[in-house]
């Protein structure tokens, strides 16, 4: 992209023509054109201007006067130099962006389009772009060093490395004397106050810088860090410039430990942040990125791993003891004692069963033995003899005298108290 930057003046005398030939083609007297209204006449300068693609894409140098910052974020300033002035206004949105400081008769170029406020008649730079008087030929030259080094590969995103999360060793290329050094060591001291930091100082700005810088890249990967800072604070393109030396960046590419690029401010970009594995907006924001896990992290993870720890083992004895108090219960359902207590049990219930049995039996037995001995009483010939009886027997043999054939001389007379002898005298017949 090819682009000059006019003055106020060259740019006026640039456009005269066309100015002309507005006002020849606007102004001149015709006897049979319309009548225009002030506005009408208004929106066809404005539609001349806006349509002409010259007018759109423009750089203007001069100095900055009547500079004016309202509340609505816009700013409004003159453009000017020795022989003629432009109005500018930049939106706030741009304005936002803006990095240099604006000031009353800073030398500056300033991109952006013509455009006319219609209600004053007035034409107008709507700025885009403000950058300090001769850095737009430094912007160029970064974007042919951006344009070759990316179509190279350099700036690819699979190129880039992860950061490790809790570097023991961190390496740190910047001024040993700039405040960004101070602000970094700080940041690490507090938030990972066990890493290692290595510093390797160079200068970070003039023709000595880039050499010094690569040098110090160099030198700190020897010592294998786990990751590298190389930063700066802000300023300007000239200050920054030593960021976009090609050596530079090539070395940021070629370091063997990922690279955390923090040079500037937020809205400044050198071609190092393209080449790093990451970049920060300031020094400060590196050092915070290079430590992303702190101290307070450390506690509070190790903290929750404890809680959890804790839980998970309370847990799992809660398990194991429910599973062990399953298993105890199954193995005293099962276990010998148990059956040996049980048939304890049967073997008391049967002999109390038995027991019982016998007894009864015994009863019944002695029942049938009182019956019977009653009927045997009552069959006893003894008994007989109580009411009167007796009992004729032979002497000779004891047998019954059941007849009288069987009565002898001598035979023997028993009665209820006692026996005598008797002899047969005679045998009677009865008839």
């Amino acid at each position: 992209m090819c682009f000059a930057v006019l003055t106020v003046s060259q740019y006026v005398s640039f456009h005269k023509p066309l100015f002309s030939i507005i006002l020849r083609t606007t102004m001149q007297p015709n006897l049979f054109s319309e009548t225009l209204t002030v506005s009408q006449i208004t929106f066809r300068i404005r539609k001349l201007l806006e349509d002409n693609p010259e007018l759109q894409d423009v750089w203007v140098t001069g100095e900055i006067s009547n500079l004016s910052r309202p509340a609505s974020g816009h700013i409004y300033f003159t453009l000017k130099d020795k022989n003629a002035s432009l109005r500018c206004v930049m939106w706030k949105m741009d304005a936002m962006r803006t990095r240099p400081a604006l000031q009353e008769g800073a030398a500056v170029e300033v991109h952006g389009k013509i455009a006319v406020y219609e209600p004053q008649g007035q034409y107008q730079l709507i700025a885009s772009l403000i950058q300090a008087k001769g850095e737009g030929a430094l912007f160029q030259e970064f974007l042919r060093l951006k344009s070759m080094l990316e179509a190279e590969g350099l700036f690819d995103s699979e190129r880039k490395r992860e950061i490790p999360e809790f570097p023991k060793t961190i390496g740190i290329v910047t001024s040993a004397t700039g405040a960004a050094l101070r602000d970094m060591l700080n940041t690490i001291r507090r938030r990972q106050p066990m890493a290692r930091v290595i510093l390797t100082p160079s200068p970070v700005q003039g023709v000595d810088a880039p050499p010094a810088l690569v040098n110090a890249l160099v030198s700190l990967n020897k010592q294998s860090p786990d990751v590298i800072l190389i930063a700066r604070g802000g300023g300007s393109i000239e200050d920054l410039w030593a960021f976009n030396d090609e050596r530079v960046v090539r070395a940021v590419a070629a370091s063997q430990a990922p690279i955390i690029s923090g040079v500037g401010h937020e809205t400044d970009f050198t071609l190092c942040d393209f080449a790093a594995d990451l970049r920060a907006p300031t020094p400060t924001a590196a050092a915070e990125l290079a430590t992303q896990t702190t101290l307070d992290d450390l506690h509070s993870n190790l903290t929750y791993a404890q809680t959890r720890l804790t839980d998970l083992i309370s847990s799992l004895l809660a398990d194991h003891r429910t599973f062990i108090s399953t298993l105890a219960a199954r193995l005293k359902y099962v276990s010998p004692e148990r059956r040996i207590r049980s048939e304890i049990q049967r073997l008391d219930e049967l002999t109390r069963q038995a027991a019982s049995s016998i007894l009864h039996r015994i009863q019944l037995q002695s029942a049938r033995v009182d019956g019977v001995s009653k009927r045997l009483q009552a069959l006893n010939p003894t008994g007989i003899l109580a009411r009167g009886y007796a009992i004729l027997t032979r002497a000779s043999d004891g047998k019954v005298v059941g007849s009288v054939a069987d009565a002898k001389d001598e035979m023997t007379v028993r009665v209820q108290d006692g026996e005598f002898q008797v002899t047969r005298t005679s045998n009677a017949n009865r008839s």
